[in-house]
């Protein structure tokens, strides 16, 4: 009897080996300057911008040197954007970034015209001239501005000096040269009426000295001519001081006592009396000159 045998086959069970792939974006650093296309000077604080497929952008500023850097960047054609304040942006587009080499950029930018909303600038005329004639190559001044310049020591002729086209013509004098004009033909007027040099220790035929009499607590706002004279100047060629005198305080009693290098001063005024506006105005001046040559001629004492 024969003896059946099975045979059995085995089918081989299939072994599956998982293996993770990690891949890793490749990147590369872009830099670069960014300067004035006219000067190419730096322009720090300019923006460089990335533009990506999304709706978000990635961007850098630059330095105080225009330099800029931006690392991990993704290789490829990219956009980048340049823009500065009071430029016109740039845009730098299809740069090929590779992972072989940096990228340079030197981006140049051009200056931006803008058109803004008109400025109109209007002049005024702060101290109008006293005399209503004078329209133009004149100019008012109070008393204070005869002691507001430098080195005008309260004399007018002095302070005219600081105006355009008037020049003096020594530091030891206040002789002044109006427009090129000589220091002669200067008219002096005092409330309308024309005076020869108001100074001292003056030059015969000159109008101006070393020192002035006028005594600046007694005048009021005047006016100062460089040229266009009105008709009532007749007797002028280079400049006019038309001078006006002021009233005293009508309300209250006031005095004034000053010692300086001109000299010794005293000025008083006050009212006649309460019923009326009169009022009275004393200036006196002694010269400190004086007092000197009086101590220099005193005889040596034993």
């Amino acid at each position: 009897m024969l003896a059946a045998h099975e045979t059995r086959l085995h089918a081989p069970v299939p072994f599956f080996l998982g293996e993770t792939v990690l891949a890793q974006a490749l990147t590369q650093t872009v830099r670069g300057r960014v300067l004035d296309k006219d000067t190419q000077t730096p322009l720090p604080g300019a923006t460089v911008q990335l533009l990506s497929y999304s709706t978000e952008t990635t961007g850098t500023v630059a330095d105080a040197n225009g330099e800029f850097r931006r690392a991990g960047v993704g290789v490829g054609r990219r956009t980048f954007v340049v823009s500065f304040v009071s430029h016109q942006p740039r845009t730098l587009a299809n740069v090929i970034v590779t992972t072989g080499k940096e990228i340079v950029l030197t981006v140049e930018l051009e200056t931006a015209a803008q058109q803004i909303g008109e400025v109109v600038v209007k002049a005024s005329r702060q101290a109008q001239p006293v005399n209503e004639m004078g329209t133009v190559s004149v100019k008012a001044f109070a008393v204070e501005e005869t002691g507001r310049y430098a080195a005008s020591r309260d004399d007018p002729a002095r302070m005219a000096s600081n105006f355009a086209g008037v020049q003096g013509s020594d530091d030891s004098r206040n002789d002044i040269v109006v427009r090129g004009n000589s220091p002669q033909g200067v008219l002096w007027r005092v409330e309308g009426v024309n005076i020869p040099n108001p100074n001292h220790f003056a030059i015969p035929g000159t109008q101006g000295g070393s020192v002035t009499m006028l005594n600046a607590k007694t005048l009021a706002t005047s006016d100062f001519f460089t040229g266009a004279f009105p008709a009532e100047f007749g007797n002028a060629l280079a400049g006019v001081f038309d001078l006006n005198l002021r009233a005293g305080n009508n309300q209250r009693r006031e005095t004034t006592l000053q010692a300086g290098l001109l000299g010794l001063e005293v000025a008083t005024e006050w009212p006649f009396s309460k019923k009326n506006k009169a009022s009275y105005l004393i200036a006196y001046r002694y010269s400190t000159l004086k007092i000197f040559q009086t101590s220099n001629s005193a005889p040596p004492t034993a």
